[in-house]
């Protein structure tokens, strides 16, 4: 499968909608909007996120959205973060998108954030470069309850 990255675009929303509403990626993302079914709310905050100058990519797999990335937040404590649809989990979508997504922005440090029985994330992360270099407690919405996270950290170059 060929993985490619491009800018959202307002198509890409009601996909990336549907995708955010799977109830079993809703549990194992954990730390998802109060209430993601909220469309309103949704709207809100992706015309927030790309009037911002963060870099906010759809992820394209053989030409059909998959899923969205992005690296967020202020110079020195930026963030990644992803989430593709789960019909293509397993099959190194993830991973090929990070990895895109890493060569476009060249900011280090970056951090993520994962679920700690989040298998998949963190083994993507992994891959991409990233080392564990804390442990935290949050709130998970999509669990209703507070669980252990896992911060991870990249340091360095651009992962190439």
């Amino acid at each position: 499968m060929l993985i490619a990255l491009r800018d959202v675009h307002d198509s890409d929303l009601p996909v990336f909608f549907r995708q955010m509403n799977d109830p079993e990626a809703l549990r194992m993302a954990a730390f998802t909007p109060k209430d993601p079914a909220d469309w309103d709310a949704f709207a809100a905050h992706w015309r927030r996120i790309r009037a911002s100058s963060d870099v906010v990519r759809t992820i394209l797999g053989d030409g059909d959205v998959v899923g969205s990335a992005a690296v967020y937040g202020q110079p020195g404590e930026r963030e990644v973060t992803y989430w593709v649809d789960r019909a293509y989990w397993g099959r190194g979508v993830a991973t090929a998108a990070l990895r895109a997504l890493l060569a476009e922005v060249p900011d280090r440090p970056l951090y993520a954030r994962a679920a700690a029985d989040n298998a998949g994330s963190r083994r993507v992360l992994e891959k991409c470069g990233f080392e564990t270099s804390a442990r935290a407690r949050g709130f998970a919405a999509a669990r209703g309850e507070e669980i252990d996270e896992v911060v991870l950290h990249l340091a360095g170059r651009a992962a190439t």
